[in-house]
C-alpha cells in the first residue's frame, strides 16, 4: 500500500493550541506529511517556535496569536490564515487545561469547588478547545464541502478519574459535541474525530506527576500500575494518530470515532 494514503500534501491544517507540547507535535507530524501548518496559541512566542521547527526541517508553517476562548479573536485568526495559507481543510483543537480551584483534595473537597471556577474549566475544555473553533472554522470546511476536524478528548472523558472532576466532565462534553457535529456535517465531506491520549507529562500536569526531586508522586505510581504498557506516552505517538485522521484518504469514512493513545489505561480492569 502506497504512503501517499497518509498524505497531507495540498491541505492547510490549523493547530490550535500547537505552542504546547503534545499539539506542537502533532502539528509538526501534519507539515512532515506536507501540510501547510498555521500555528495558532494564546502565546506568539511559543507558537513562532512551533513553526521554527517546522520550517527548520523544510516543513511550511506560519505562527498566528489567538485567544481561543474569544471567538472574535479566533475570526480575526482565520482571515489572517486564509490570506497568508489558504482556506483551513484540517483543524485541530488542543486548546485546554484544568483550573487548580477545581482539583478535590482534602482541603478542597467537591461540595467547596467554587461555581466560577467551574465554568472556566468547561469554558477552557468545551468552549475554546472544541465549540468556538469548530463554530468558526467548521462553517468554511461545509461550504467547500472538505475538512477534518480533531477535538482531544482524554481517559477522563470515558471514566472520572479522582480529583479532576470538573476537567473530566467538561471533557466527555467535548467527545458529546464532536458526535453531534460528526452527524451534522458529514453529509457535507466534513468529518470529526476525537483523538483521547492517556497520560503525557507536559507543563500543566507536571507537578501533579512528580516531585520536585523529579521522583514520581504516588499518582504517577497508581496510573502506571493501571496502564498496561507501565509508563507515560510521548509527544511523538500522538502524531501517527493524529495524520491519519487528517488524511483525507486513509479515514475517509471515518467520522465521530474516538482514537484512544493510552497505553491500554482505558482496557484495565482487574
Amino acid at each position: 500500500m502506497s504512503m501517499d494514503l497518509f498524505s497531507l500534501k495540498g491541505e492547510v491544517a490549523v493547530a490550535i493550541g500547537a505552542g504546547g507540547v503534545l499539539a506542537g507535535a502533532m502539528a509538526e507530524g501534519f507539515a512532515m506529511a506536507g501540510a501547510r501548518v498555521a500555528v495558532v496559541d494564546l502565546r506568539l512566542e511559543a507558537a513562532q517556535a512551533c513553526a521554527q521547527r517546522i520550517q527548520q526541517n523544510g516543513g511550511v508553517a506560519q505562527a498566528f496569536a489567538a485567544n481561543a476562548m474569544e471567538k472574535e479573536s479566533l475570526e480575526q485568526a482565520r482571515q489572517a490564515i486564509e490570506a497568508a495559507l489558504g482556506p483551513a481543510t484540517i483543524l485541530l483543537n488542543a486548546a485546554g487545561g484544568n483550573d487548580p480551584k477545581v482539583t478535590v483534595t482534602p482541603d478542597n473537597p467537591f461540595e467547596n469547588i467554587p461555581i466560577e471556577n467551574w465554568r472556566r474549566n468547561f469554558d477552557l475544555n468545551l468552549v475554546a478547545g472544541a465549540l468556538f473553533p469548530c463554530q468558526v472554522f467548521g462553517p468554511g470546511m461545509v461550504a467547500r464541502r472538505k475538512g477534518s476536524i480533531i477535538n482531544i478528548a482524554s481517559v477522563s472523558a470515558h471514566i472520572p478519574l479522582s480529583r479532576v472532576v470538573s476537567y473530566s466532565a467538561s471533557k466527555a462534553a467535548v467527545l458529546n459535541l464532536t458526535r453531534f457535529l460528526a452527524r451534522e456535517w458529514a453529509p457535507y465531506g466534513v468529518r470529526v474525530n476525537t483523538i483521547t491520549p492517556g497520560f503525557f507529562p507536559a507543563d500543566q500536569n507536571r507537578r501533579l506527576l512528580f516531585n520536585e526531586d523529579n521522583t514520581p508522586t504516588e499518582r504517577t505510581r497508581q496510573i502506571w500500575s493501571h496502564t498496561p504498557m507501565n509508563r507515560f506516552g510521548e509527544a511523538h505517538e500522538l502524531v501517527g494518530a493524529a495524520i491519519f485522521l487528517a488524511s483525507p484518504a486513509a479515514s475517509s469514512f471515518v467520522t465521530g470515532a474516538d482514537i484512544r493513545v493510552d497505553g491500554g489505561f482505558l482496557a484495565q480492569t482487574i
